[in-house]
């Protein structure tokens, strides 16, 4: 029989029509949107540039963290290629729009354009301060100014009477810890004569985006959907902090999203990338519980049985489950390995610097920080939320108890299969109880909800940036930052019951 041709106004075609022309406009909201969020970004980056009146920043960066929401929600409805095309095209224009104007609302890259020429020179950044009239001869007038370019309220002093630095704290000894300070070293190495703040900030968008093409492989691997890396790739905080401002926490989660990538198929290898990212800020050791998830639960199962749905009847569960279960001497092995390769790669990051430092402190500032931000007392701004319910002075027991009871929960009832999302609660409930004041610390947590797709979590960067920038002294944006995780973790678990009573 002849098939008949279809004509144009056929239920069917229209149909397909329809179909088409909403694809098209759900493509064409979310390149919009894209649009729209470099275009909030650009004035918003080039508004600070540290002259200490970022009322137009807060502006444009809380409007840029609004088109970031409607465009990761446009994202989701866009078919799977198209999406994964405008996630990369995002993944390039929003970072790059944070190489538009010098740092805006931190001097730390000065620290680490410094910190790399020091040790070119063959001397261990631990050993000395920048102020240190022994290093004079490393000082050049763009980060030791004198005379009129010292009437700035971001240069700090140092012993010559007529001049100053970029470089906060010139008085004290790096804080960073090694392999942080092995990447200011390559990047002062790969950088042009006089190219001054540029190259961390490049150095910044190229590690961004290997963060976002680390997500999506991540993503893909596991089964899930990748257009979750836009809750990295096109988030405000990336450009600003990562880009911008070229804080090195970046590099550390770039290394702690692939550690949880792979530590649960391959203990040593993750745990060798988590000490690495150890080795470059302190903070992903928060991580640490996540990606021993589930170690100490009764009856741990493996990672490939507890990521798959298994089977629907209880005996035939109950049977999955025996069979999936893994012996204690196999749970104090794979510890052993995400712990021990951890700590061996952060005692051999530290080693080259203890022995060209001759026996000195490799820690630096570390302490006198602790003390300077308020985490030895109450003060600070820190244990925002704890200190509306306990005394001040049982704030900073009671923030270590709560992390601890958490690390705890995820140790005993985390899912092996996810580490990422162990981690995420970890580190979303450390933020929420020692509040801290600098929002770069939060990128890590930003890649968390990315790999995780808690997007509740995000408001915790946002709370973080309000502090920072003097909107809030962090009681009231954390607060809110509370509710609202508060609130996705109910909503969460009212639609699985719902799905379990629909399933019955």
């Amino acid at each position: 029989m002849e098939e008949q041709a279809t004509r144009p106004g056929d239920p069917v075609v229209e149909r397909g029509g329809a179909a088409r022309r909403g694809h098209l406009g759900r493509i064409a909201g979310a390149w919009v949107l894209l649009a729209g969020l470099v275009g909030a970004l650009v004035p918003a980056v080039t508004a600070g540039s540290l002259t200490g009146d970022f009322s137009a920043l807060i502006r444009w960066y809380a409007l840029s963290w609004v088109l970031f929401g409607a465009a990761v929600r446009a994202l989701r409805r866009v078919p799977y290629r198209q999406a994964v095309f405008l996630l990369l095209a995002g993944a390039v224009a929003v970072p790059a729009t944070g190489l538009l104007a010098p740092p805006a609302t931190s001097t730390d890259s000065y620290r680490y354009v410094w910190d790399g020429r020091v040790q070119a020179a063959g001397i261990s950044p631990y050993a000395h301060a920048p102020g240190d009239p022994a290093l004079a001869g490393l000082r050049d007038p763009w980060l030791f100014p004198t005379g009129r370019a010292c009437h700035h309220p971001y240069r700090y002093p140092v012993h010559d009477p007529d001049g100053c630095t970029r470089i906060n704290r010139p008085a004290v000894h790096t804080i960073y810890p090694p392999l942080a300070e092995a990447y200011f070293l390559v990047v002062h190495l790969l950088s042009p004569e006089g190219s001054r703040h540029k190259p961390p900030q490049a150095g910044g968008a190229l590690l961004a985006l290997a963060t976002s093409l680390a997500l999506l492989w991540a993503l893909r691997r596991s089964g899930r959907a990748p257009v979750l890396a836009a809750c990295w790739a096109w988030c405000p905080a990336v450009p600003l902090e990562a880009v911008n401002n070229a804080h090195a926490d970046v590099l550390a989660v770039l290394l702690a999203v692939l550690a949880l990538a792979v530590v649960a198929r391959h203990r040593a290898g993750g745990g060798a990338l988590l000490g690495a990212a150890i080795a470059v800020k302190f903070l992903p050791a928060l991580a640490v519980p996540g990606a021993l998830s589930g170690l100490l639960a009764r009856r741990a199962r493996s990672a490939a049985r507890s990521s798959s749905r298994g089977p629907a009847s209880g005996p035939a569960r109950e049977a999955a489950s025996r069979a999936g279960a893994v012996p204690v001497r196999r749970r104090v092995r794979d510890a052993v390995a995400v712990v021990g390769a951890a700590a061996l790669v952060v005692g051999l990051a530290y080693l080259p610097y203890v022995l060209a430092t001759g026996g000195g402190s490799v820690l630096g500032y570390l302490s006198g920080y602790l003390d300077e931000e308020g985490y030895a007392g109450s003060g600070g701004g820190r244990y925002a939320l704890l200190r509306l319910v306990v005394p001040d002075a049982a704030a900073g027991p009671a923030a270590l108890a709560v992390v601890a009871i958490m690390a705890l929960l995820v140790l005993r009832r985390g899912d092996p299969g996810r580490p990422w999302r162990g981690a995420l609660t970890v580190t979303g409930v450390a933020f929420l109880a020692f509040t801290p004041g600098y929002p770069w610390y939060a990128l890590l947590l930003v890649a968390l909800v990315a790999l995780d797709g808690r997007r509740e979590w995000l408001g915790v960067p946002v709370a973080s940036t309000a502090a920072y920038l003097g909107v809030d002294d962090g009681t009231a944006a954390y607060a809110v930052a509370a509710a609202v995780v508060l609130a996705g973790a109910a909503l969460r678990a009212a639609g699985g019951r719902s799905q379990i009573r629909s399933r019955s």
